[in-house]
This record gives C-alpha cells, sequence and structure tokens, in this order.
C-alpha cells in the first residue's frame, strides 16, 4: 500500500483526520498535521491486549484486524508483531505468520518466544530441519523451558532423530515433572520402537499425573489390551473417548505424531464393537470408570 494512502487510513482510525465542513481561503495556507506517535502506540497497545483477549476465547476472526491495526500503530513494538503472527499461526495462515514474526524477530532478536514461535510456524509447514534451528536458537536464551525443549524434542522425533528426541523430552520432564506430554510422546517413540511394556510405563505416569488426559489414556487402553487384558483396555478407551471423542480420529491421533504401528493397532481397537457402542452412546450416557491402574 502506498505511503500516503496507509497514512490516511491510519488518521481515519485513530479519528485525527478531519476534513472541514467547507473551504475558506485560510485553506491556502500550508498546515502540518501534528500526529502524537506516544498516544497512536498507546491505542496500538490497547488493541493488542483486545486482541489477545478475544483470542483466548478463540474469537480469532474479531482479533486479527485489531492485531493489524496494532502493528500500524505500535510499528516497533515485537510483542505486537508475535501476537499478529501466532494469530496468524492459529488460522494456519503460514505465509503472513512467518512475515510477522520475521518482523517480530528484526525487532527484537533476543526474544526467545519469537523463536519458539517461528519453530512452530515451520513446523506446522513440516519443514522440520527449520523448526529444529529455530526451537534451537530459542533455547539459547531460555534454556529451562520445558515447552520449548518438549517441541525441540517433536522435531527430532519428525526428523527421525529418535535419541535425541527421546533426550529433550527427559529434559522437559526434568525442568517440570508434571509435564504429561513429554512422558506421553517418550511412550510413542517406545511403541514405535516395539517396547510395548516401555510404552505402557509411560503411558501409566502420564495418566497418574492428569487423569484427564484423553491421550495417553487411549495410547495406554490400545497396549494394554492387545498385551491382553482385554476387559480393562476397553474400560479404559471407553473413558478416553469420554474424555475427549477426539481422539477417536486417526487423522487427529495423526497429527499428535502417533506412529504407523500405534495408529494400526489403535484402528483395530476402535473398531471393536464395546468401542463403537461406546463412541455411538447417546450424549449423557455415563459409562463406568476403568479400574485403578496397577
Amino acid at each position: 500500500m502506498p505511503k500516503h494512502l496507509h497514512l490516511i487510513s491510519l488518521l481515519v482510525a485513530c479519528g485525527l483526520w478531519n476534513m472541514p465542513s467547507s473551504v475558506h481561503a485560510q485553506a491556502l495556507i500550508p498546515h502540518t498535521v501534528q500526529i502524537d506517535t506516544d498516544k497512536l502506540e498507546k491505542q496500538g497497545l490497547s488493541l493488542a491486549q483486545e486482541a489477545a483477549q478475544l483470542a483466548q476465547f478463540q474469537q480469532i476472526d474479531l482479533a486479527l484486524p485489531r492485531a493489524k491495526l496494532a502493528t500500524q500503530l505500535a510499528p516497533k513494538n515485537d510483542k505486537v508483531w508475535l501476537l499478529l503472527g501466532g494469530l496468524y499461526l492459529q488460522t494456519k495462515d503460514f505465509d503472513p505468520a512467518i512475515a510477522a514474526l520475521t518482523k517480530a524477530q528484526t525487532l527484537n532478536p533476543k526474544n526467545p518466544d519469537i523463536l519458539f514461535a517461528l519453530g512452530s510456524a515451520n513446523f506446522q509447514r513440516e519443514n522440520y530441519q527449520a523448526s529444529a534451528a529455530h526451537y534451537q536458537a530459542g533455547l539459547k536464551l531460555k534454556p529451562n523451558d520445558p515447552e520449548g525443549l518438549f517441541d525441540l524434542g517433536n522435531a527430532y522425533y519428525m526428523l527421525g532423530r529418535l535419541p535425541d528426541a527421546i533426550a529433550q523430552f527427559n529434559q522437559a520432564v526434568d525442568r517440570d515433572q508434571k509435564f504429561w506430554p513429554a512422558i506421553n510422546n517418550i511412550g510413542l517413540i517406545k511403541y514405535e520402537q516395539g517396547d510395548v511394556q516401555g510404552a505402557i510405563k509411560q503411558w501409566q505416569e502420564a495418566v497418574a499425573i492428569d487423569k484427564q488426559a484423553a491421550e495417553p489414556l487411549l495410547a495406554l487402553a490400545v497396549a494394554i489390551y492387545n498385551s491382553g487384558d482385554n476387559q480393562q483396555g476397553l474400560a479404559m478407551g471407553e473413558a478416553a473417548i469420554r474424555i475427549d471423542q477426539r481422539y477417536a480420529d486417526l487423522d487427529f491421533l495423526k497429527q499428535n505424531l502417533w506412529g504407523k504401528r500405534l495408529l494400526l493397532d489403535t484402528k483395530k481397537f476402535l473398531e471393536l464393537p464395546r468401542m463403537q457402542s461406546a463412541l455411538d452412546a447417546p450424549e449423557g450416557v455415563i459409562i463406568p470408570d476403568p479400574q485403578p491402574l496397577q
């Protein structure tokens, strides 16, 4: 957009552009509009706060235009550009997301959250090498961040660097012992490697931390069922589906990095009559809880 049109739209948005109702001779006198840049920046930050609040309630369509305007009003604020990039990521609009995040990084190269967001953007675009590089750079600035360690582990996982992935997941747990997603993902790797008992141990630990975590509970159900404890496995599977039916969707599981072996076993598990009945159960039907884990 040409700069003069950008300026006009900016002034209109801020209520600073007022055309006179009639033309007088005085209009021939040169006049410079005084722009209070500090005030504009404050307005931009206020809009960014509104956008962030809307995003918390998943109202991305309302948040995006506010964030866009905020970057115009506060163009030198890296956090505003980070917010805009994050919102674009929410809509899977990766090109403008990376552009906004790159702008944020230019403004503040020492902000690890920007690097983590760039890692996420590249991960979702399946550019795992670039994703890992951004996560590594972010962790140099914020080395003890559990989520950053976990995300780097996921990038290594997708690159086939399984020992490195497990090492990152373990570091995440060392920083936060209740960070069950890292424990869960170690189980995903172990299952694909044929270490079913090792995977079961990981998923049991994850479920012990959060009994409402549907992902490790379903994975545990599949593994236990295939290990011969059919009734316990089915009861756990029903409980997992009751918590979150998205985990009955194989595409959703694949997005959550479930490997080929576990996906195949889960497909067979979900096709069992008892699991089909659980999936078809009318809303409000109570499915019994599984027995406590041994």
